[in-house]
């Protein structure tokens, strides 16, 4: 059982509150570049599941849908966040289709949420800044970069290149690289 293995964690979130908790574990470790800290999806999960009931693919897709693609959570990662998140008593089975659990958050769930609010918050506006990034760019450049590779395949397969061939489209790709890094 999840409290067992980490009964220390457990115990002082649930004395000194979700909050106060989260607060501190924002402040070390922090990683540039991270969407998610240690301890946000528990946050991002009960959040999702307060503005609807979910399934836990619907929580990988609602992630990846809110990050513009750049972060899909795996099941190895989301269901043992909802089974611990049961286990605190923040969400609950609701039913659902056999073979698929549905949570919906519990009251005490809907507390620790409201408690934690402003971490949420910034946490969702941290993920609209990546999806609104990511929409623009990354589809533009994984096209080009789809068609530089099929045009390499293409080229490769067609006839024996020669020495200079393979000098000219290694010159043409170091070069872009070089423009690439200096833009």
């Amino acid at each position: 059982m999840w409290r067992d293995r980490y009964a220390g964690h457990y115990e002082e979130r649930m004395r000194h509150g979700w909050e106060r908790y989260a607060a501190r574990g924002r402040m070390r470790g922090r990683r540039l570049g991270r969407l998610l800290e240690h301890g946000d999806l528990r946050f991002v999960a009960l959040a999702l599941i307060a503005e609807q009931p979910r399934h836990g693919y619907e929580l990988i897709k609602e992630l990846e849908e809110r990050t513009g693609g750049a972060y899909r959570p795996s099941a190895g990662v989301i269901y043992p966040t909802l089974a611990m998140l049961e286990d605190e008593g923040l969400v609950r089975q609701a039913g659902g289709e056999v073979g698929r659990k549905l949570y919906e958050p519990t009251e005490e769930g809907k507390k620790a949420l409201e408690a934690a609010r402003g971490h949420v918050d910034a946490i969702f506006a941290r993920m609209a800044e990546v999806a609104e990034s990511s929409e623009s760019s990354r589809p533009r450049i994984a096209r080009a970069m789809t068609n530089l590779g099929m045009a390499l395949q293409q080229r490769l397969s067609r006839r024996p290149i020669t020495a200079e061939e393979i000098d000219r489209i290694v010159n043409i790709l170091d070069d872009t690289a070089s423009a690439i890094e200096k833009s």
